[in-house]
């Protein structure tokens, strides 16, 4: 694992963190914004202690465990990442209703475009946020773009105290079953 000095991490807000995407996914997992380690390396869900990328293992996605900086393999599989909030952040909570409401249209217009069989996102308060959907909950939702249908997911990041790996590991391994459907 890389180490990165504060300074390092700081001038990481400045970067963005290009989409790992193409036309026709099965799923297009979404996250909320880069964190700064994210930004630093330029691999999504980088940070040592977020569970996306073992629980993507586990709920049978991947045949094995990728590093983040394997993410391009994502493609092979019909798995795509791209974020609510393209601008990197050292909490989610530094982002503006503003800025979730604009990322949400972005992100409309964007899986629009790609036409992934289902969009992901990962994080029910974003989704929420993004969409204007005070009443979402955690699994499929009503709301399609275009014939793109979607799923929330919950947050990986290791201070979602609420998720074990193996209970995210269950609700994304629904996703799969659906997708694969």
């Amino acid at each position: 694992m890389t180490r990165y000095t504060p300074a390092e991490l700081e001038a990481a807000r400045d970067r963005l963190v290009p989409d790992v995407a193409a036309d026709g996914l099965q799923v297009l997992f979404c996250g909320i914004n880069p964190g700064l380690m994210t930004a630093a390396s330029g691999h999504h869900f980088a940070r040592p202690g977020n569970r996306f990328w073992p629980v993507l293992h586990l709920s049978g996605f991947t045949p094995r465990l990728l590093k983040p900086s394997e993410q391009g393999e994502l493609l092979s599989y019909g798995l795509g990442i791209t974020n609510v909030v393209a601008r990197a952040s050292a909490r989610a909570d530094e982002l503006s209703a503003d800025e979730y409401r604009e990322g949400g249209r972005l992100l409309a217009a964007k899986v629009e475009r790609l036409r992934p069989r289902w969009l992901a996102v990962v994080g029910v308060t974003a989704y929420r946020a993004a969409f204007d959907d005070r009443r979402a909950a955690i699994g499929p939702q009503e709301r399609t773009f275009g014939s793109t249908r979607v799923w929330v997911l919950p947050n990986p990041s290791g201070l979602n105290a609420h998720w074990t790996a193996a209970t995210m590991a269950e609700e994304f391994g629904r996703l799969r079953e659906a997708a694969q459907a």
